[in-house]
């Protein structure tokens, strides 16, 4: 073996492992920072990655999906999503790399409906969420606050003069301030959607995209007959799970890309936000 090859074995071979330390449960929803690296080897207290709500760079951007943690609502349940991802194979355990997987409900955590959802017969012709149009996904976007004494209404609608030609709309609710994707156990009492209200934007409205802070966007009491009259016509496009929190009311850009899940009905979405 030459020299400098013996030389190279030995500088790799001899170098202390780097313990690697797992997420912080505790990590979300706060923000930490990173330490800056100095010198020839890396502490496990260095290796804490930047979690960003905002991205000021160049143009503000807000990331407005939810992390998926196993402490986030799920639908009907008082323990959350609970744990839906492992690792499969693991570099610890002798593999070669780490590899996860994962198994969650498709509206989980910030998602979107497509047709399919509440149409058995839009699903069977093939109105799934890789059908959905992503001009209707990205594109010019209005945040608006909501009245927070009461479910959106037709009376709600028409008091938040929406003009004709705005095409997505977020929806910021109570339901925000409550902090309820913030919370475990899944609350029935969320503000949505009525079906009169429902109604009245499908009828007086260019709304295309529907946006809004919790895991339905149509009230628990009006679940079915308002998910009936947004997708029945097959154009509008269901958010749910929104992060609405410190984003000032106003216009932006929105970007929402959802999984391409051929067949499925519902799936997780990444929602961002630009200013």
């Amino acid at each position: 073996m030459a020299l400098t090859q013996f030389l190279l074995f030995f500088t790799l071979f001899s170098l202390p492992s780097l313990p690697i330390s797992t997420a912080d449960s505790d990590a979300y929803p706060s923000i930490p920072g990173t330490a800056s690296i100095n010198g020839d080897f890396i502490t496990a207290d260095e290796l804490k990655p930047i979690r960003r709500e905002v991205y000021n760079e160049e143009g503000k951007i807000y990331d407005i999906s939810h992390r998926l943690t196993p402490e986030m609502p799920s639908w009907d349940s008082t323990e959350g999503i609970g744990r839906f991802l492992w690792l499969a194979a693991s570099i610890k355990n002798g593999s070669l790399a780490n590899n996860s997987e994962m198994k969650i409900p498709t509206h989980t955590g910030t998602h979107v409906d497509s047709p399919g959802h509440f149409y058995d017969e839009y699903l069977d012709a093939g109105f799934d969420v890789d059908s959905l149009d992503l001009q209707v996904l990205n594109g010019p976007a209005l945040l608006v606050d909501v009245p927070r004494d009461s479910n959106i209404t037709a009376e709600v609608m028409k008091s938040l003069h929406i003009p004709r030609g705005i095409r997505r709309v977020l929806f910021r609710t109570l339901n925000t301030d409550r902090r309820l994707m913030f919370k475990k156990a899944f609350d029935t009492s969320y503000v949505g959607f009525m079906k009169d209200g429902a109604q009245w934007l499908v009828d007086n409205t260019d709304i295309k995209l529907v946006g809004l802070d919790y895991l339905s966007v149509a009230a628990y009491d009006d679940l079915g007959p308002s998910h009936l009259v947004f997708l029945k016509g097959r154009e509008t496009i269901l958010v749910e799970g929104l992060k609405l929190d410190d984003v000032k009311v106003g216009l932006y850009t929105v970007h929402c890309l959802p999984l391409r899940l051929v067949g499925a009905e519902g799936s997780p979405i990444r929602c961002i936000l630009i200013e």
